[in-house]
């Protein structure tokens, strides 16, 4: 197993990452409709993917794959935990890690760190999250693609960050160092309070068409630039469950708390899947 997760790896250190994640883009994006119902019909199929929950389940409602895949769900398909200091799932997705920031230090996976500094692209941001909160969730290509708030907050900044588009998935974190802090990605900070803010960081993978974002649309992926907005003179309020954007493939979603603002659940583990709605933490300032 050990040896076929290293030839896994070794094959995407070589593969033209970008450009192949832009030609599965285009043809994700095509309205053909033998296209985007072969591919609709192949990802069920391979994905086990159920649309029970699903706001339209006739496929020809779908003009493109990718609006298939960041399908949105049933008004009240996905119950969310009301309680006044309840932090919830963001998204449906797997448990990878979650704690303590150590210091600059995120744990990606056993016995492997990576700098919060490098993930959120600076001194200036990543100095209010030292020894703070983090829960890393990642989406499988099974599960609903559709990022919420946590919490109810502020928009006051977005950075895209370009980078790599290594796969997220657990053999890549397992053996490419500083997977988070490498791969393209799309930092989010929220001001929660007058004193207490969250980041939300929306991780690229590879095969991933785009991140997009309610306040901003389609981000630019590949675009080579860091491109930094501030939102502070924009009053941007998200109130908890309020979407924030989605992925138009799996992926990983990373949000980091400022020391004091979370306890996380006793139940909350590793590998556990968690479902959008669902309380993972405890706000300790509310």
């Amino acid at each position: 197993m050990q040896q076929k997760a290293l030839i896994f790896v070794a094959i995407q250190r070589f593969l033209p990452k970008h450009w192949l994640s832009r030609q599965i883009g285009r043809i994700a994006q095509s309205q053909s409709v033998w296209i985007k119902d072969l591919l609709i019909s192949l990802a069920i199929r391979a994905f086990g993917i159920d649309l029970a929950e699903a706001a339209r389940t006739d496929l020809k409602d779908y003009h493109s794959f990718n609006v298939f895949f960041a399908r949105e769900r049933k008004l009240g398909a996905r119950p969310i935990d009301n309680s006044l200091n309840a932090i919830i799932s963001p998204a449906d997705g797997a448990i990878s890690q979650f704690g303590t920031i150590y210091g600059d230090r995120l744990i990606q996976a056993k016995g492997i760190s990576y700098s919060v500094t490098q993930l959120l692209g600076g001194h200036d941001l990543s100095k209010k999250y030292l020894n703070g909160s983090y829960v890393t969730i990642y989406l499988s290509p099974s599960d609903y693609h559709r990022v919420h708030a946590p919490c109810g907050g502020r928009l006051l900044s977005s950075k895209y960050i370009p980078g790599e588009l290594y796969s997220v998935n657990d053999n890549s974190t397992k053996y490419i160092q500083d997977l988070f802090g490498r791969n393209e990605r799309l930092v989010c900070e929220f001001e929660s309070s007058q004193t207490e803010k969250f980041c939300l960081v929306f991780v690229g993978a590879m095969l991933v068409a785009g991140i997009e974002t309610v306040w901003g649309g389609q981000e630019p992926s590949g675009s080579g630039f860091v491109r930094d907005l501030n939102y502070k003179k924009r009053e941007l309020i998200y109130a908890k469950g309020d979407e924030l954007g989605r992925f138009k493939f799996g992926s990983t979603v990373i949000l980091l708390f400022q020391k004091g603002f979370c306890t996380w659940t006793e139940d909350l583990a590793c590998n556990r899947k968690v479902v959008f709605g669902q309380r993972i933490g405890i706000n300790r300032i509310s």
